[in-house]
């Protein structure tokens, strides 16, 4: 009994379910929201750059799950539909972060200058190493984000992100990395 409950779990919500919350029955969508709401929350987590985020892109996705059901053309699609939706949400959300941040970045000198040019210099500088920042891949942006920008111990961010220290270590070096090869790529 207990094994079939995990399973329940673990699975979407079965084909019957997301045909009928698709017809309006009220308690199939709640069904269908609480079933997929596990599954859309550990997608965000992994893609988001705070937890924060991935609750916020939690909620959007499954508060869009629960008003447009029925445009979903086939049940089957769900899943996909669903990560689709995370990964939108989540993206928007760190665009925005990423222009909060590089307002930041441009509004203030890097360090202090004698010269106007030197202050122009700063802020395009200050927009490559966003923009290089911006293309790295999503596990190695959160990392690099979470330890260098935000400025968080490296024990907080390998258990905020689930790593071992060492792993995170790791991960943080291939960020610097890769960073350091695209920064040297627009120069």
């Amino acid at each position: 009994m207990a094994n079939q409950q995990t399973e329940r779990r673990r699975s979407w919500p079965d084909t019957a379910v997301v045909r009928s919350a698709q017809a309006g029955d009220a308690a199939a969508i709640s069904v269908l929201v609480e079933g997929a709401h596990p599954h859309v929350r550990r997608f965000a987590m992994s893609l988001c750059l705070s937890e924060q985020d991935a609750e916020d892109a939690t909620q959007e996705a499954l508060v869009i799950l629960y008003r447009k059901i029925g445009t979903l053309r086939a049940t089957g699609a769900l899943a996909s539909w669903m990560f689709t939706i995370v990964r939108n949400e989540c993206v928007r959300r760190w665009t925005i972060s990423r222009r909060h941040v590089l307002a930041e970045a441009t509004d203030l000198p890097l360090r202090p200058s004698s010269s106007a040019e030197e202050a122009a210099l700063a802020g395009i500088e200050a927009r490559l190493v966003a923009a290089a920042i911006a293309e790295l891949p999503p596990d190695q942006r959160q990392v690099l984000l979470l330890r260098d920008v935000h400025g968080y111990s490296g024990r907080t961010v390998a258990k905020h992100l689930g790593l071992s220290l060492p792993a995170m270590k790791s991960r943080l070096h291939r960020a610097r990395a890769a960073l350091r090869a695209g920064l040297e790529d627009s120069a």
